[in-house]
């Protein structure tokens, strides 16, 4: 186990077209950007940074395919925003994956695609 761990403080999307995804996510996300060169994006999302990088290293593999999505991303938003966020997304040609959907498990959950076919959600408690 690696003790010295304490907590998550950034998560990077690999990408194929860099300049394809950062559109996605500027449009789609409140958040500021943190930092930005060509192959890449930093969002502040709250404590987090969520980044985007172009794959260019040996060891990034292939590209996430909608039969085998490499990620899957979760934001959290109040109950009465799930329904409003998916008519955003419909507006903007976003594909989704599964409508607005009470969940057994407490959730009421939005599932769609972003343009490399990673697995995006919004959720509310309920």
């Amino acid at each position: 186990m690696l003790n010295a761990v304490h907590q998550l403080t950034y998560t990077i999307v690999l990408c194929d077209d860099i300049a394809a995804m950062k559109k996605f996510y500027r449009d789609l996300l409140p958040f500021a950007v943190d930092s930005e060169s060509d192959s890449s994006l930093a969002l502040r999302a709250g404590g987090t940074l969520l980044g985007l990088r172009q794959r260019t290293r040996d060891y990034d593999g292939v590209g996430a395919r909608q039969e085998s999505p490499g990620l899957q991303l979760a934001f959290r938003v109040e109950p009465a925003e799930v329904d409003v966020c998916h008519a955003l997304l419909v507006g903007m040609g976003v594909k989704i994956l599964e409508p607005p959907t009470d969940q057994p498990r407490g959730h009421r959950t939005l599932y769609f695609a972003d343009p490399e076919g990673n697995v995006l959600e919004v959720y509310a408690e309920i």
